[in-house]
């Protein structure tokens, strides 16, 4: 005889609940970056595309407002601490608050593969600069809100590259771990606070921009030692991404996830 399924209960639906909180995610006008604005406005949640593209973090925040959904798109060089303040304090005036900020920006697709001894000291200062100044800055300036309300996420972005000693990017891969670092230290700084610090380590993703900056032959090489065996898109991040930005993560601090199909496994 079959029986009525049950209905989910409140609290299991609570946990993983995205409606009306307010999220910043930088790199959000394009790539990868853009496709968590999306999802996290499905989601329920309101967005602030942040991106030094202001044009394509404005252009992300009209498709999703077209949608019916709550965000707006700001040109924003999260190196500049200047620019970053002004981040935040739009998305407070916006929204009131700041639940979650993906620290997504990074500088990548525009880099050179080459040997290291071959990176100019002034790209290398460059990568440093966004990478890991422009998220130090970035968790600064939503940190007293947070702390205000004794609650919120941060969600770092890393790379799989740092499992896998990755070469031919070496200012890349040494910030990405960086990241990491980054992540754990911040975690015990903030957790008395009641705010989360994890990271995401995604493997080679067939976003737009690294489409654009890759070969067809390096992407196949890159599917390559998978447990599963197929290319990387978007979408497949956008889980753990959220996980991370929901109650249900509460009691994890500190940890980094490695998103890549199985191929660096820790």
């Amino acid at each position: 005889m079959a029986t009525a399924s049950k209905p989910i209960s409140n609290a299991a639906q609570e946990r993983f609940d995205l409606r009306g909180k307010v999220v910043v995610i930088t790199g959000g006008g394009k790539g990868i970056g853009k496709i968590y604005a999306r999802e996290f406005a499905h989601a329920g949640a309101k967005v602030v595309a942040a991106d030094i593209d202001g044009e394509g973090a404005e252009a992300v925040a009209r498709e999703i407002a077209a949608e019916g959904y709550e965000a707006i798109g700001l040109r924003v060089d999260i190196s500049d601490a200047a620019a970053v303040e002004v981040m935040a304090k739009t998305a407070l005036e916006k929204f009131g608050v700041i639940d979650v900020l993906i620290n997504n920006a990074s500088l990548m697709s525009v880099l050179p593969r080459r040997d290291w001894m071959e990176i100019p000291v002034e790209e290398w200062d460059r990568v440093m600069d966004v990478n890991l100044r422009g998220m130090f800055l970035c968790c600064q300036a939503v940190a007293p809100a947070m702390k205000a309300r004794k609650y919120g996420k941060i969600v770092n972005i890393s790379s799989s590259r740092v499992w896998e000693g990755t070469p031919l990017r070496l200012h890349y891969t040494t910030s990405k771990a960086g990241v990491v670092g980054f992540t754990r230290a911040l975690s015990r700084e903030l957790g008395p606070h009641g705010i989360t610090v994890n990271s995401v380590s995604p493997g080679a993703t067939l976003s737009e921009t690294q489409v654009a900056s890759s070969s067809g032959n390096y992407l196949a090489t890159r599917v390559e030692g998978r447990a599963i065996e197929r290319a990387q898109v978007p979408e497949d991040l956008v889980g753990a991404v959220m996980f991370l930005s929901t109650q249900a993560s509460d009691f994890m601090t500190g940890q980094t996830i490695n998103v890549d199909g199985g191929k660096a496994m820790h």
